[in-house]
């Protein structure tokens, strides 16, 4: 591959094959083979289909890198659960090499060269309460943590609630939250914090 196509992929986040054709000016046939070639050698890392990084650029990733990753692996999703707990400081738990997001498709898992991507599905009734942060879209706290609160009623997910602060939460935000999810989430939630 010439180095001008390596230097304009070095600079993308990640890349599809059609970011590679037109690259390296070719049709996207000939990306498709480049790419499962690229893959092969370990020159690029396949996330899903249509959709690579450079395998050199991955280690050198941040984690604002990997939540932009994850809103593009599965669309639409927004970064929730501990993974935005722990970004706002509201829980001790550190999930390194694990990212938690909330989707309205499906829930599914992508792993990739030890970094894991969590998607839980929630209706879409209930998909909201994420603002965008620096090109990345991510849970308020408050709503984080009724997605986690959520999550756990219902036996999808698990949370050490004694590593949080949830003092720092803004309960009436919190309340015209949860208004509108099940009554054993709300039951969830009053037991966590009073309501």
């Amino acid at each position: 591959m010439k180095t001008k196509t390596l230097n304009y992929l070095s600079n993308k986040l990640f890349f599809s094959v059609d970011d590679l054709a037109k690259a390296a000016c070719i049709k996207n046939e000939s990306a498709q083979v480049l790419c499962s070639r690229y893959v092969k050698n370990e020159t690029f890392l396949r996330l899903k289909k249509n959709f690579y990084v450079l395998a050199g650029n991955w280690p050198r990733y941040n984690r604002e890198d990997y939540f932009k990753i994850a809103n593009y692996l599965q669309v639409p999703s927004y970064i929730s659960c501990v993974t935005a707990l722990s970004f706002y400081g509201i829980t001790t738990q550190v999930q390194r090499d694990w990212y938690d997001s909330i989707s309205v498709k499906r829930s599914i898992r992508f792993e990739v060269e030890g970094i894991t991507f969590n998607y839980y599905k929630l209706k879409k009734k209930y998909y909201f309460g994420f603002v965008k942060h620096e090109d990345l879209f991510i849970a308020t706290k408050e709503k984080a943590f009724v997605d986690t609160a959520h999550l756990c009623a219902f036996g999808k997910y698990s949370m050490d609630w004694h590593a949080c602060d949830l003092e720092t939460l803004d309960k009436r935000l919190v309340a015209d939250i949860m208004i509108i999810f099940p009554k054993k989430t709300q039951k969830a939630i009053r037991g966590l914090c009073r309501i």
